[in-house]
């Protein structure tokens, strides 16, 4: 059986047909945040390390880091990228021992990440473009590292699954040529959206078959690309993480934590609720009124996305005997009750005579 192996300084995580999925945590990334990417350019790193605790706790099994920052004050990522990543790359280590995932389109930030990074990160990414190709296979040799491989090349992302297995086929030689293993390739076959594309699912599951059979690798994808663009984008997500272990995907780049209810969400629901007449407890606090209003909870959780997978893993029975599934259903102990014993009773050692 196939299997990628990433570790950390003391752990490590397989990637494989006869493993757990494989939970990629997403949430260390810039683009797209532009208070995150503010906040690192001013050398502010609180939400790296909020985001770091919260996907660990979730359950994520490796952490991507992009520090894919555009400053203000120097646009070019040639120069503040690499020393960026080394930044986060050790900041991130020191507080979660999770084996990481090295993210960045700048060669010289992946090789930063690479230097700082204990273990065996995972490098994301590699495409079928030339130019790429030479630059990153090289870096993939030197480190002994798996990679991603996304099936795109210098033609573009094409809208054919055969196309795109082509270019994942390519990228698998082209490695082979430099000594890389097949084991050690991970192919994102790409995932389209389903409100874009009717056949979208079709297509990833086909394609994931496909990869698995014929060239023997590891596979993973952006999970929320799927649903973008649609009204409750957690029901696809949901639905499709599940529908696309079960065609042989082994991994995916997503976010595993449910994000708080934002305050101004809990102000318009109380609004409603006096609107109505009812009669809100001056003593019910926020994570009590988020509950009993199905608003979800004021601190960052495993997402439903985690709940799929994980029972996914047990019907797969990559989760013997429900072990996992058990432990993340749960309920963490109330206050004053962590520390109770036997019998229920507080637990504390008996004194030495």
């Amino acid at each position: 059986m196939t299997r990628t192996i990433v570790e950390s300084k003391t752990k490590t995580a397989v990637i494989g047909f006869d493993e757990p999925f494989c939970v990629i945590g997403e949430r260390i990334n810039p683009t797209g945040r532009k208070k995150l990417a503010a906040e690192l350019e001013a050398g502010d790193f609180s939400t790296v390390e909020s985001d770091a605790i919260a996907q660990a706790a979730a359950g994520a099994t490796v952490l991507d880091i992009n520090a894919g920052v555009v400053y203000n004050s120097n646009p070019n990522p040639n120069e503040t990228e690499p020393p960026l990543m080394r930044k986060v790359v050790e900041m991130v280590q020191a507080l979660v021992d999770l084996p990481l995932c090295i993210d960045s389109s700048v060669p010289g930030a992946l090789e930063a990440g690479l230097e700082t990074a204990e273990g065996r990160p995972l490098l994301n990414s590699v495409t079928g473009e030339e130019d790429r190709l030479e630059l990153v296979l090289p870096l993939v040799k030197k480190y002994n590292v798996p990679v991603v491989a996304i099936s795109n090349d210098d033609t573009g992302i094409s809208e054919d699954p055969d196309v795109r297995f082509a270019v994942a086929k390519k990228i698998v030689e082209r490695a082979a040529d430099f000594g890389i293993p097949a084991h050690d390739i991970v192919v994102d076959p790409l995932v389209m959206p389903i409100g874009a594309m009717a056949t979208a699912g079709q297509q990833v599951f086909t394609l994931v078959r496909k990869l698995r059979e014929e060239l023997g690798v590891n596979t993973t994808c952006g999970a929320s690309n799927i649903s973008f663009g649609l009204p409750n984008r957690h029901g696809i997500n949901n639905a499709f993480l599940p529908m696309a272990m079960g065609a042989g995907m082994t991994s995916a780049i997503m976010n595993p934590i449910a994000l708080p209810v934002k305050q101004a969400e809990i102000e318009a629901k109380k609004a409603e609720i006096t609107a109505a007449g009812l009669i809100i407890p001056d003593d019910m606090d926020m994570e009590t009124f988020c509950q009993l209003f199905g608003l979800g909870s004021t601190k960052p959780k495993a997402g439903k996305e985690m709940e799929a997978i994980m029972a996914a893993n047990f019907l797969t029975n990559n989760d013997p005997h429900g072990g996992n599934w058990i432990k993340f259903n749960k309920a963490p102990p109330k206050a004053g009750e962590e520390v109770r014993g036997r019998g229920g009773r507080a637990g504390s050692r008996r004194r030495r005579a």
